[in-house]
């Protein structure tokens, strides 16, 4: 069995443990479960490797489009209010609103990677946008910004990450999915996308972006999943 896979299996048991002692379930005290997120997390921070880039899978391995799974919140799929700008913010030199077409005109890049969730399944599709580096150095992000909160208008979904992982050289921006615009059902306009993350730390529908001191939790780290869920 390879690193990965043991490292996802153990994981994916720790979240749905978190979970369920989060709920009450399993009748853990808050504070065990606090010191088993810093552990968590420790080792997370151990494990990753700033520089390193994940593989890209073989054109075969795309997976169709339709067999690709979709996911929100909300109770019908989100779409853009009018006027969809993306408001980046918090320790920057310059908080802009950009909108598609600013961002459209920045540096592309263009990946085909392994999107891993932690209910276990696997789907490899090619996606192009901007590097979130690319942005922060138009933003003028501070150094004092050691974290990044993501912020959607899907039913108010976010999640924060660690500085080192927003700003990974394969983590983008997407506004594209497999040579074409984003779909409605996959995040668009723009939905954040990496291969060092699980996949509920993909933000989709993505209508903030603040770089911050700390974290900020997220809508399944709150409610007891892993906060740093890297691979």
């Amino acid at each position: 069995m390879s690193d990965l896979v043991t490292r996802r299996t153990i994981l994916k048991a720790a979240v749905a443990g978190a979970a369920l002692a989060a709920s009450g379930a399993l009748g853990v005290p808050s504070r065990f479960l606090r010191a088993m997120g810093a552990w968590n997390q420790g080792i997370d921070r151990l494990i990753f490797a700033p520089d390193r880039m994940a593989p890209e899978p073989s054109l075969a391995e795309v997976t169709p489009d339709g067999d690709f799974p979709s996911y929100f919140i909300s109770s019908t799929m989100p779409f853009p209010p009018a006027n969809w700008m993306l408001k980046v913010g918090g320790l920057v030199a310059h908080p802009t609103a950009f909108s598609l077409e600013e961002l459209q005109r920045m540096p592309r890049t263009d990946m085909r990677l392994r999107h891993h969730c932690v209910e276990g399944w696997s789907a490899v599709a090619s996606w192009h946008g901007v590097r979130m580096r690319e942005l922060a150095n138009v933003v003028g992000a501070d150094r004092r910004a050691r974290y990044v909160e993501f912020r959607s208008f899907d039913n108010g979904y976010w999640s924060s990450w660690d500085g080192e992982s927003a700003l990974h050289n394969q983590t983008i921006l997407a506004y594209g999915m497999n040579g074409d615009p984003l779909y409605p059902d996959h995040g668009a306009p723009l939905r954040l996308y990496s291969p060092v993350k699980l996949g509920y730390k993909m933000v989709k529908y993505l209508t903030e972006v603040n770089f911050l001191p700390d974290p900020t939790g997220g809508y399944w780290e709150n409610q007891g999943y892993e906060w740093f869920a890297g691979l």
